[in-house]
């Protein structure tokens, strides 16, 4: 009986904090009379996840405002939409894509445009017919072929972009190529207004070798 008694003096004491004696003497965990977790500890895990959520989604998309008519027929003024950031971490920027970037004359405003030159090519326009070392490229999304020319020369890091409104956009034609350290992200879904909801229209060239089949 004494060894007994002597067991059970020995056991860790338990605090007020943890636990409180009920009227006839049991003794009731704190945790259990108060619902488990405290409150406080599950607004700031709701916070710490939120905080999370939004840090993944601001790191891998990104939200535009089309303003202006150089993109139409393919975009609207006023059209906002969701870039997709980390498609670029995967693969890099393809003829066709639609892409928003930081414009080489611009220190604030993105563009939305038209990915035409990839670097390395060489970038032809006659009365606003567009070829890329020598092919004519066939361009079903523009609404109009412009009338201006040039010829343009691609470094190993540099993209070359048009409007698909051709004679209504500032674009590569008139302030030339920039580095792919100024885009941002492919155009991915447009959310705003509810009747033009869906995902951005891109366009998929053929491959050398089928255009000269």
């Amino acid at each position: 009986m004494e060894e007994l008694t002597q067991a059970q003096d020995e056991q860790a004491p338990v605090t007020d904090a943890q636990a409180y004696r009920s009227s006839d003497g049991e003794q009731v965990s704190l945790a259990r009379a108060f619902g488990g977790r405290s409150v406080l500890r599950e607004v700031l895990e709701t916070i710490l996840l939120t905080a999370i959520i939004f840090l993944m989604l601001n790191t891998t998309t990104g939200r535009f405002q089309v303003r202006g008519s150089s993109m139409v027929p393919t975009l609207h003024n006023g059209q906002y939409m969701l870039i997709s950031k980390m498609i670029y971490w995967i693969h890099p920027p393809e003829r066709g894509d639609v892409i928003v970037f930081h414009p080489p004359n611009s220190l604030s405003d993105d563009y939305i445009k038209r990915v035409v030159g990839l670097p390395g090519e060489h970038v032809e326009i006659r009365d606003g017919v567009v070829s890329v070392d020598g092919i004519l490229l066939e361009e079903p999304y523009i609404a109009n072929t412009g009338s201006y020319s040039g010829v343009w020369d691609l470094g190993e890091e540099d993209y070359f972009v048009l409007g698909d409104n051709r004679r209504n956009s500032s674009d590569s034609h008139t302030w030339g190529v920039f580095p792919r350290e100024n885009i941002v992200g492919k155009a991915w879904l447009c959310y705003w207004p509810p009747e033009k909801w869906g995902s951005v229209t891109h366009y998929a060239f053929p491959t050398p070798a089928d255009q000269g089949d």
